[in-house]
């Protein structure tokens, strides 16, 4: 079986509190783009994985992959294997949720490969104690996702856009970002209500004048080459440009394929392994101006 786990961006992300346990309280509003990892599933007698593409990533036990393939042995009581192939296309530590992705196709793949038949809502359950984004990634959508990551709510999205997103800088510890967030004296945070209403008229204005992240003031600190290739990519023709996630990835919003690619042309210059993408929602055209 073979599987696509793709990426994803964040259109709004905020940080509403923090439990007693120390797990931050989210409100996003996430959508898939189409840059993704490509899984294989083979049988096997136990649970296997290898990797290949860029950027490398473990083949061993650490793997978000395999672990979610030993969860759902586990939880089902599954007395077969599976040798997993992951090729490897997302850009790690950028907030784009590769990992998660990844540990979402493999939960998503093997419940059919194993003929297991976990209805959704379960499986987003165990996705979600392998990651706050996992249950995001097996539902996919744009989707607005609150608590830690299990109060989902599907939205309406107008358009689909055109996107260039790459790294400008190392990648970034989520945990150490989170940890430098409480050290900032005062915040702003985005006006969620505002980005979902945009994207569900597929107004470009207002998604640029609405679109935030509050971890990207902190993550900029980290590495100031952040806030310079947002900037980068409005002077290239972007209508919007933000950080993702927790870092360090930033995304360009195009009006037209033919805009992005142009710009492009240009971060070539300067910047390496952009992608070319755009968002993902089924029967949703893709803007074209």
């Amino acid at each position: 079986m073979k599987i696509r786990a793709y990426a994803k961006i964040n259109w709004s992300l905020d940080i509403t509190g923090v439990r007693s346990d120390g797990y931050h309280l989210m409100d996003m509003v996430m959508q898939p783009v189409s840059i993704s990892d490509e899984i294989e599933l083979i049988p096997a007698p136990g649970l296997e994985i290898e990797t290949d593409g860029y950027p490398p990533s473990r083949a061993d036990s650490s793997n978000l992959a395999w672990r979610a393939a030993e969860l759902l042995r586990r939880e089902c009581n599954v007395a077969s294997g599976v040798r997993i192939r992951l090729h490897k296309n997302i850009p790690m530590g950028a907030g784009l949720g590769g990992g998660s992705a990844d540990a979402a196709g493999v939960l998503k793949g093997l419940n059919t490969f194993w003929k297991l038949n976990i209805p959704q809502e379960r499986l987003e359950s165990i996705g979600l104690s392998l990651g706050a984004d996992v249950p995001f990634c097996l539902r996919g959508g744009l989707v607005r996702t609150r608590g830690i990551g299990e109060l989902l709510e599907n939205q309406v999205c107008g358009i689909n856009y055109w996107l260039l997103v790459f790294q400008p800088c190392r990648a970034l510890s989520t945990r150490e970002i989170f940890k430098a967030y409480h050290e900032v004296d005062s915040v702003r945070h985005p006006d969620t209500e505002n980005v979902l209403n945009a994207l569900s008229s597929g107004n470009p204005a207002l998604l640029a004048s609405s679109v935030f992240n509050v971890l990207e003031s902190v993550s900029s600190a980290s590495c100031p080459e952040i806030p310079e290739a947002v900037s980068e990519l409005l002077s290239a023709g972007a209508f919007a440009a933000r950080m993702t996630g927790s870092g360090s990835a930033v995304f360009g919003v195009f009006r037209s394929r033919k805009t992005a690619e142009s710009a492009k042309l240009l971060l070539m210059r300067r910047y390496h392994n952009i992608h070319l993408c755009h968002t993902q929602s089924d029967s949703v055209r893709i803007m074209e101006e």
